[in-house]
């Protein structure tokens, strides 16, 4: 019997008091991502190399913003489940959702007086694999030009 409960219950309720922690956690996130992305709604951001200057140009510097992630082990067993019938792992894809907006946030709050983000990328490396034995962690990285204008 004990054994029963220490191979079923305990796994189970770990299980689940790890969703729960990472439901909550995950809602505070995109609570704080909502709030600091409306502060910067009014700054222009684009992917465009080229651009048309609004004013005479101060200075420009790279702005970078970076965030790693990993995988955490509820993800993981739903996104193995999902491999055997196939389709979109909506539980990666919230979390690679996540990152990416994190990393544009910080990216421009390296440069918070910045008075247009332009030629804006993101890049995407993984840093362990769960095959190898890790825990599949991925970095993603944002980078563009801050462009300063002149004030009058």
């Amino acid at each position: 019997m004990i054994e029963i409960i220490a191979n079923l219950v305990f796994p189970l309720f770990f299980l689940i008091l790890g969703w729960w922690f990472g439901s909550r956690a995950e809602k505070k996130h995109y609570r704080s991502i909502r709030r600091r992305e409306r502060k910067w709604l009014e700054i222009p951001t684009s992917n465009v190399r080229t651009f048309i200057p609004q004013g005479k140009i101060q200075k420009v510097r790279l702005a970078i913003g970076s965030v790693v992630i990993a995988v955490d082990q509820f993800k993981r067993l739903l996104a193995g489940l999902r491999n055997l019938f196939g389709g979109e792992v909506s539980a990666f894809s919230s979390l690679l959702d996540r990152a990416r907006r994190e990393a544009m946030l910080r990216m421009k709050e390296q440069h918070p007086e910045a008075d247009e983000f332009i030629n804006c990328r993101m890049e995407t490396s993984t840093i362990s694999s769960s095959a190898s034995g890790g825990k599949g962690t991925v970095e993603i990285l944002a980078y563009g030009t801050a462009i300063f204008y002149q004030t009058k």
